[in-house]
């Protein structure tokens, strides 16, 4: 079923083509489709925000209401994990790779310092951490403006913290916000957060700051292709990664048969009426 998106989506963001996952409307595009879009967003001073996003996060919005709430308002969602990709092309996409968080967040940086785009960063898992974020962004995309950041608590933010924190962002009056504080915490902050942002571009990345600032390590780029990340991740921390895969992945596996059941039972049904109607 292709899913035309909300009402609510930016302008500049409704005629990018979806197809829906699971019950997640992902955008079917590439790297280059995902940040014209932002770039687009961005010259029109619209507000809209994208998820990368990966099976667990599908997974979680189909037990959540608040994720699923904010994943179905979100400007783009883009397949971040393999096994999406490969859900969207058995459904009949023809997409060559996933948009994974890390690489746009690289891409899009150079696209910010090639255009002068002003970029702020939420999330680390310290102000050190942080700090080593700006400072890789920095070498690794030579002129790059980073107007701010900040590394919160691993704790709600209270109503004053939050609203300092608005106030602070709004004056540094950045062009995209990169937003690192992991899933699903990112896709409800985005939704919460959209109406009293002036930014016009709110991007949730995920692990990409740990990546970037060289606190983790990624996973080998044939992996990566194979949908075998999360066998890396989960060697790295299986403590805490061990308990979402044993309950998240075996459920994607039935739910995305189930989906594509159900899809090819409806094109089955379509076909034979249309016989029927030349009969």
């Amino acid at each position: 079923m292709d899913s035309g998106g909300s009402a609510a989506l930016a302008p500049s963001a409704r005629a990018v083509h979806r197809r829906d996952v699971l019950g997640v409307p992902l955008a079917a595009v590439d790297y280059e489709g995902a940040m014209d879009a932002m770039d687009a967003i961005i010259a029109a001073r619209e507000r809209g925000y994208l998820c990368a996003t990966p099976t667990h996060g599908v997974m979680v919005s189909r037990d959540d209401p608040e994720m699923h709430a904010a994943m179905t308002r979100a400007t783009l969602n883009v397949p971040d994990g393999m096994p999406l990709v490969w859900l969207m092309n058995a459904l009949g996409e023809q997409l060559e790779d996933r948009v994974y968080g890390p690489d746009l967040m690289a891409h899009y940086s150079d696209r910010c310092a090639a255009a002068g785009h002003r970029v702020w960063l939420y999330g680390g898992r310290d102000d050190a951490a942080l700090a080593q974020l700006e400072e890789a962004l920095r070498r690794k995309h030579p002129g790059i403006e980073i107007v701010g950041g900040h590394s919160p608590p691993f704790r709600p933010l209270t109503a004053a913290e939050e609203e300092k924190l608005c106030d602070q962002i709004n004056a540094d009056r950045p062009d995209v916000l990169w937003v690192g504080i992991g899933v699903p915490k990112q896709e409800k902050w985005m939704a919460r957060m959209r109406d009293r942002l002036e930014v016009p571009m709110m991007c949730g990345v995920g692990a990409a700051f740990d990546f970037h600032a060289g606190r983790v390590p990624q996973a080998p780029g044939w992996m990566q292709q194979r949908g075998l990340e999360w066998l890396y991740r989960l060697a790295q921390d299986p403590r805490s990664l061990l308990p979402r895969y044993l309950y998240y992945n075996p459920r994607f596996v039935v739910a995305a048969f189930a989906q594509l059941l159900r899809e090819r039972g409806r094109r089955g049904r379509s076909l034979a009426r249309r016989r029927d109607g030349r009969s």
